[in-house]
């Protein structure tokens, strides 16, 4: 089969498609998808160049989102001709993949296989972070830093949704405008000036809830906009580096400093976990919640894919059509 490959470990430019990539045989219990669109994080980008929290030994085809139609089951929950999506920590540039069935959700009728691609990992990060972890109630103020990527946008979709009142702070105006088109109420360019000064000018009395996917350089200025009592909840770090917060800030502040990680936390929540999956699902099917497609390519530009996402450019998801 034709598949994205990595063969030694580097920039996006290691990653070439190769035509005779080897079909993994189909194990007890799992199950054969035939791939239509994958989509492209900046942790595909990590394992390229071996710099994410583990390493998967080259060569392999990196990928962690796809979506398309069963080929193949030995597992009783999916039959061949059904549509899903799913998550694997890699392997979805290509054309076929193998998983268990857990891993793999239904797609609900009328959602393109792009837009299911997109929609696991961001969707579910960003809902667990406002449903469960932050408990965000309606009228609240919640600030989402990093709000032109994909969980960034992702939580500012779903906080308007839960009835908040959503400040994106994104890097660009163009970042900004589709964070206001999804719900934002007030768009900040932290490349403008201060984030601290912005935000303290728009709300002098604090915001309840940030969002962080991003760390960096965002993450103190962002945590000084809290009211007293308000939440930040650590997601990523996107932006390269992990923050460092004055712990006199949280005693001064009475916040609460949280984190989300998406592969434990359904084990340490299960009811919260399952809960938030019914509901997000329904948002999904009502067209409700739906994921930017800011950029597609072409199986054959993958190693491009992989380079946008690494320079910054992406809005929202990018999307490999592979089908």
């Amino acid at each position: 089969m034709r598949a994205a490959v990595c063969r030694s470990y580097g920039p996006p430019s290691s990653v070439a498609v190769e035509d005779g990539w080897a079909s993994r045989p189909l194990g007890d219990g799992q199950v054969r998808v035939r791939i239509g669109a994958a989509a492209v994080n900046f942790p595909d980008v990590l394992f390229v160049a071996n710099k994410y929290q583990v390493s998967v030994e080259p060569p392999f085809v990196p990928g962690s989102e796809f979506a398309g139609v069963v080929a193949e089951s030995a597992a009783p929950e999916f039959t061949a001709g059904d549509r899903v999506f799913g998550s694997a920590m890699v392997g979805a540039f290509a054309e076929e993949i193998v998983v268990t069935p857990g891993s793999l959700t239904a797609t609900p009728d009328g959602v393109s296989d792009a837009r299911a691609a997109a929609f696991g990992v961001a969707h579910r990060t960003a809902y667990h972070v406002l449903r469960s972890v932050a408990s965000v109630e309606p009228g609240e103020r919640v600030v989402v830093l990093g709000a032109g990527g994909g969980v960034g946008l992702a939580a500012v979709q779903l906080a308007a949704v839960l009835g908040a009142d959503v400040t994106a702070v994104a890097s660009s105006e163009e970042k900004l405008s589709v964070a206001s088109s999804f719900g934002a109420a007030t768009g900040v360019n932290h490349r403008a000036g201060p984030l601290r000064q912005a935000l303290r000018e728009r709300f002098p009395d604090g915001v309840d809830v940030v969002v962080d996917p991003v760390g960096g350089e965002l993450a103190e200025p962002a945590l000084r906009a809290l009211r007293y009592g308000g939440r930040f909840v650590t997601v990523g770090y996107a932006g390269g580096a992990v923050p460092r917060i004055p712990l006199n800030l949280v005693l001064l502040k009475g916040c609460r400093i949280l984190g989300f990680e998406m592969r434990s936390f359904p084990g340490h929540e299960p009811d919260k976990s399952a809960r938030d999956i019914r509901e997000l699902m329904d948002l999904l099917a009502a067209g409700k919640a739906y994921p930017h497609l800011g950029a597609t390519f072409g199986l054959d530009d993958a190693a491009a894919a992989l380079a946008h996402v690494a320079d910054g450019k992406a809005i929202g998801k990018v999307i490999l059509e592979i089908g």
